[in-house]
This record gives structure tokens, C-alpha cells and sequence, in this order.
């Protein structure tokens, strides 16, 4: 659009000091010429906007004093590691089993899938057993020990004296949520079984 186009001297009338009385001078008339039920009307539909506005606000405030909380509380929450149970090398577990099997040589002593097995015929050597089962829970570097069965006396199936029992290690990774760790994940207040 041009600027020879536009009239500017159009705009005078509403920037004219008396502009404002004119539009006052319509307001007072409107009644006469317009009826009561429709100002009425005019009425309850502007309540109803300035009421919806209102609530609106009143909303948008409590959405974000509700962010703010969520906010504050994540920033508050710990950075906790991911605890993972992974079997222990079988150099490990063999070496175990060929130290224990050299020092008490009346028990049997077997691993497989990373549980060991002290087995003995005779519970005569119930104090070999016990001191073997001690050497196994304190045997490596980072063992997790669980006893799986434990039976001792004439009620056992089998043998006289039998244990089994699972090694693991623990495994402290670094918190990330993309990274799904190998093995089994720990529930820090449920007791492994």
C-alpha cells in the first residue's frame, strides 16, 4: 500500500480531545436504544469471561507453584548406582575348589553355573565342613554368598552333610537410564533368597 494512498488526516476525528466525550455521550445512550434484556445478557456473558479469566489465572498459578515443587523435588533426589549380581570367573571358583579340596580331602567339592557344592558321607567331619563353608564365605574378593540348601544329619537325602551354595559379585555401575546392566538386578530392601 502506498503512502499517497491512505488519508492520514482521516484519523484526526478519533484522535481529537472530544473523541472521548463522544464515546461516553454513546455509552449514556445505549440503554434508550438498545433494551434492558440485552444488557442484561451483555452483562452475564462479560461476567462469565471475566469469571473464566479469573479461573484461568488462578489455574496457570497453581500449575506453576505445582512445577516449582516438582522441581525442587528432583533436584533433591540422590543419584543412586545400579547394583547388579554377576557370576564369578570360573578361574576363580576353581581355584577355590582346588584350595579346599587340598585341605580338607574327605569332602567333596563341586561347582556348577557358579553354586558350589560341599558334600560329605560322614558327620564326623562336621567341623571340615563347617570350616570349609567359612573359607567359601570369606574366600573371594567381593563375593556375594548365598546358601541355596543346607541339610545336615540322618535327614538328608544323600549325604550325611550338604551344602550348596551361590557366588556372585557385586557390580556397581554409574546411574544411567539408556543402559540396561547383564545380570540380575538387586532390590536393596528385599533379602535375596
Amino acid at each position: 500500500m502506498a503512502n499517497n494512498s491512505f488519508d492520514f488526516r482521516s484519523l484526526k476525528k478519533y484522535l481529537n480531545p472530544r473523541a472521548t466525550d463522544d464515546l461516553n455521550r454513546f455509552l449514556e445512550k445505549v440503554p434508550q436504544h438498545a433494551g434492558h434484556g440485552v444488557l442484561i445478557a451483555a452483562g452475564i456473558a462479560w461476567g462469565m469471561a471475566a469469571a473464566f479469566g479469573l479461573f484461568t489465572m488462578m489455574q496457570a498459578k497453581n500449575l506453576t507453584e505445582l512445577r516449582e515443587k516438582l522441581q525442587a523435588s528432583e533436584a533433591l533426589k540422590p543419584i543412586v548406582p545400579t547394583l547388579t549380581r554377576v557370576a564369578v570367573p570360573k578361574e576363580e571358583l576353581k581355584g577355590m575348589i582346588d584350595a579346599l579340596k587340598s585341605v580338607y580331602p574327605k569332602m567333596t567339592i563341586n561347582e556348577n553355573a557358579g553354586k558350589l557344592t560341599l558334600q560329605s558321607k560322614d558327620t564326623a567331619t562336621y567341623t571340615e565342613f563347617r570350616e570349609a563353608l567359612g573359607h567359601v564365605v570369606n574366600g573371594g574378593n567381593g563375593w556375594k554368598v548365598g546358601v541355596e540348601s543346607f541339610c545336615v544329619g540322618r535327614e538328608c537325602p544323600q549325604n550325611a552333610l550338604d551344602a550348596a551354595i551361590k557366588v556372585e559379585k557385586l557390580k556397581i555401575d554409574k546411574p544411567s537410564p539408556q543402559v540396561e546392566p547383564e545380570g540380575e538386578k538387586l532390590e536393596i530392601d528385599k533379602p535375596s533368597s
